[in-house]
């Protein structure tokens, strides 16, 4: 159609190899091309798109609000090209790959889109390292992690491919008592937990008294204390087993803030395996709930 300006995936896939990798000759390293061929790359992107994509400061490459717009489109229209690909090289599917999941986040649908991955790619190992969100980051950013799902700090963070939100609520057992004049009890993952921190927020914001009277790295031992009346906590409904009730304004816990949760991977570190589980994730995440959306431009 005339008039029609086709964005080429691999002047896309470059603009994201340098802005993820920070410069261009490691984007270069990376893509199996020179400096100046990235450099040329670059320069046709610009003029497709009629504006400055990356500028210089100090010793850091970074996007310009033209290359920020440009880099939610980029990604999405990369990874979408990649999964039609891999459909057709389904046989070059190996290799290792590190996912991380939070310790403070409901991952059960995400561990069952796991446990079909495995089932489907049986020469492809999977490596699932729980964590607390800020620790995941870090991983990734060392390239220690392949995939992470993780509670976001921020409205935009690094390498983030897909948002959406999640409410915790306030959950108890349902026969625990729970006197007024005495300090709530909470249970909690560790210090650095998103979920912890909205908890003590919340209940400071209206001077109520609290302790904490249990800690645990995993959901499980968090969900058996609170079945079993040991303390109050705040988890997802995805999270909530029977034998506990929801605590609301009326039972005097206020409303927790909602938490921001993203995908995050860096393109063009992942394997053919990893987009095909990239977008299998993106596919579930899709499947749950309307608050999960693309990174907006």
């Amino acid at each position: 159609m005339a008039g029609i300006t086709n964005l080429p995936t691999d002047l896309l896939r470059t603009f994201i190899a340098v802005v993820e990798l920070g410069g261009h000759s490691r984007a270069g390293v990376a893509l199996g091309r020179s400096q100046p061929a990235i450099s040329l790359q670059i320069r046709r992107l610009e003029d497709l798109v009629r504006a400055p994509l990356l500028a210089q400061e100090g010793r850091a490459i970074l996007p310009t609000p033209a290359g920020e717009a440009l880099l939610s489109y980029a990604r999405e229209m990369v990874r979408i090209n990649d999964e039609a690909v891999s459909y057709f090289h389904r046989s070059e599917k190996t290799g290792v790959l590190r996912i991380g999941l939070p310790t403070d986040y409901a991952v059960a649908f995400l561990q069952s889109t796991l446990t079909r991955y495995i089932h489907g790619h049986a020469e492809v190992e999977l490596e699932v390292h729980c964590d607390l969100s800020r620790e995941l980051h870090q991983h990734l950013r060392s390239d220690d992690l392949d995939i992470i799902v993780a509670v976001m700090s921020g409205a935009t963070m690094p390498y983030l491919s897909r948002m959406w939100t999640e409410q915790p609520i306030w959950v108890a057992a349902e026969g625990l008592s729970l006197p007024s004049h005495s300090p709530i009890p909470l249970g909690a993952h560790p210090e650095g937990c998103d979920y912890r921190a909205r908890m003590i927020q919340s209940l400071d914001a209206i001077e109520r008294r609290w302790r904490i009277v249990y800690t645990s790295p995993g959901i499980s031992g968090l969900q058996a204390a609170v079945v079993n009346g040991l303390c109050v906590s705040a988890l997802t409904r995805a999270t909530q087993l029977p034998g506990m009730r929801i605590l609301t304004e009326a039972d005097g816990f206020p409303a927790l803030e909602p938490l921001r949760v993203g995908l995050f991977y860096k393109h063009p570190r992942l394997s053919a395996a990893g987009l095909q589980l990239v977008s299998d994730l993106v596919a579930d995440m899709e499947s749950v709930g309307s608050g999960i959306h693309p990174v907006p431009g």
